[in-house]
């Protein structure tokens, strides 16, 4: 997928050096002496002094403040959301399962589809998402899913026949503070800011051509058929 806006904004803070440390040792190393140093407009290190009580704790402060970060990965900020179906909170290998009612959303095209981007209606969607990738299934009810529940190929572009979305040249950039809403949040975002493009694999991912099925809908206010879906040999279990 190729991104749709400008996100120079999300790129993140721009820091600037304000102070430094440095750490002295004796020959037998048993004994340490920290300096402190502010740092001028242009990062030169100047005002050289023993580190104080009052910078020592401004330091620990700070370095407990990223540590309990790190801790709140894909914790909630308040009662877990309904539609969260499973969580594995793991800082490197945390994963969300997730799902979403049929919904109205702006969907975007390049213009070598010939599809006008514009809203349309999708429908009920499975997300299976880490850090660093995300896969999507469609499912033909509202209804809260259980481990027996079918999945079905999404019918979208860029989407590879085992539910693993083409992200592109999309920045991904999950926090390792992020919230479970928050997290979600960004998936979908990403998934539905992006530009559709391009079939993978060789088979079409619905039941009929899935570039005509976008013309039609797109603009139209017309209910997604979830007719057209089709099933996979894989129920929700198959990804817990």
């Amino acid at each position: 997928m190729k991104n749709t806006n400008d996100i120079t904004a999300s790129f993140g803070t721009l820091y600037h050096p304000k102070s430094a440390l440095v750490f002295y040792e004796d020959r037998e190393n048993t004994d340490v002496y920290v300096e402190h140093f502010d740092m001028d407009k242009n990062g030169n290190p100047i005002n050289a002094h023993p580190l104080t009580e009052r910078e020592a704790n401004a330091l620990s402060k700070s370095l407990q403040t990223e540590k309990e970060k790190d801790k709140a990965f894909l914790k909630s900020n308040g009662i877990l959301p309904t539609n969260i179906l499973h969580v594995n909170p793991n800082t490197d290998k945390g994963a969300v399962l997730w799902y979403t009612k049929g919904q109205r959303k702006q969907l975007y095209f390049v213009n070598d589809l010939n599809i006008p981007s514009g809203m349309a209606y999708v429908p009920p969607m499975i997300w299976y998402a880490n850090k660093n990738s995300l896969s999507v299934f469609a499912l033909t009810s509202d209804r809260r899913s259980t481990e027996k529940t079918p999945l079905y190929f999404a019918p979208f572009l860029n989407i590879y026949e085992d539910g693993r979305v083409c992200m592109g040249s999309v920045n991904i950039n999950i926090k390792n503070s992020a919230s479970v809403e928050e997290f979600t949040g960004a998936w979908e975002d990403y998934f539905f800011n992006s530009y559709f493009s391009h079939l993978l694999g060789q088979n079409s991912p619905i039941i009929g051509n899935c570039v005509h099925l976008w013309k039609d809908l797109i603009g139209t206010g017309k209910p997604f058929p979830k007719e057209v879906l089709k099933k996979k040999n894989k129920t929700l279990k198959n990804l817990l």
